[in-house]
């Protein structure tokens, strides 16, 4: 497959290396310091199992100059998907399809409103990587998975051959039965688990420990659940307990990179997650009190972040 991956950052940039290791053509979309250092040395992804090397790496900041694909792997952050469905037209063919990994639920409408409903597919994927430096990327765990399917939930030609393509680079693939319910069950973790590390500044393992932490983690998932169910979304019941569970699974020292881009005083998706579940709760008619703490408590920071307010810390 001619497979685009537009925004070669932690998820990008690993399941691309993985995807051109194993042969498909893959065209990477970076800018800057990373795209000179992708197209002079090529990519460089350290894993625990040992390095990739795309070299040469076909590496572009011109979709216009890459011309149509089979498939965009969007690997951009969720602020950055309106601008980027712009941008990636010229690479939209007949057939073309999009995979929008992003963490969030709205990507695949914001997709679908540029690009025409029949281009874009539901997805999301796990990995813990991130970009140590000019075209390098490091990848821990083995815990790397990408899930997308058709919107209606139908299977199809297309979905099968992604699969088989991710299949021959080792990456585990499920398709959901309900995609819309796996963006949400994902969603439901990482707003609940960004919005109280951003907010309290601790890591999990601090959070899952103190009771009151804790309970406000929960109260977060129990939000979003809630907000899903009158937005007909069909979360299980057991959604906010096995989510629960993840958390009480994961390396005490972890956070979220919401937590990481607000403390480095970089733009965040924070109105993509916990602005969201406020936004598509009041338009559902739920109350989102926790998450309307959060969102209102972090806001100056995400404004003084994009240069729109200035005060000192």
């Amino acid at each position: 497959m001619r497979i685009a991956i537009f925004g070669t950052g932690g998820a990008g940039g690993y399941f691309g290396a993985r995807l051109a290791r194993a042969g498909e053509e893959v065209i990477f979309i970076a800018r800057g310091d990373h795209l000179r250092a992708i197209r002079q040395d090529g990519l460089r992804v350290d894993t625990p199992g040992g390095e990739i090397r795309i070299h040469p790496a076909r590496a572009d900041d011109d979709p216009a100059q890459v011309g149509m694909v089979d498939a965009v792997l969007l690997g951009v952050k969720a602020w950055q998907v309106p601008e980027a469905a712009q941008a990636m037209l010229p690479m939209i063919g007949p057939e073309t399809f999009v995979v929008p990994l992003q963490n969030g639920v709205e990507a695949p409408a914001q997709l679908a409103a540029v690009l025409g409903d029949k281009h874009v597919l539901g997805g999301l994927c796990g990995t813990l990587s991130r970009i140590v430096g000019p075209g390098h990327i490091q990848s821990i765990g083995d815990a790397h998975f990408v899930k997308f399917g058709e919107r209606d939930n139908r299977p199809s030609c297309r979905t099968e051959r992604l699969q088989q393509a991710f299949t021959r680079a080792g990456v585990q693939v499920e398709f959901p039965s309900d995609i819309h319910a796996a963006l949400w069950e994902k969603f439901l973790i990482v707003t609940s688990f960004g919005g109280v590390g951003a907010v309290t500044r601790a890591p999990i393992g601090v959070l899952r420990a103190l009771p009151e932490t804790r309970s406000m983690l929960r109260s977060c998932m129990h939000e979003v659940f809630a907000v899903a169910r009158v937005r007909k979304i069909s979360l299980e019941a057991s959604s906010v307990a096995r989510s629960m569970s993840f958390l009480d699974s994961l390396t005490p020292s972890g956070t979220t990179s919401l937590q990481r881009d607000l403390a480095e005083g970089r733009p965040s998706e924070l109105e993509a997650w916990n602005g969201a579940v406020v936004r598509l709760g009041r338009e559902a008619g739920v109350h989102t009190p926790v998450h309307e703490f959060i969102y209102h408590s972090l806001l100056p920071l995400e404004l003084q972040s994009r240069g729109r307010l200035r005060f000192s810390t």
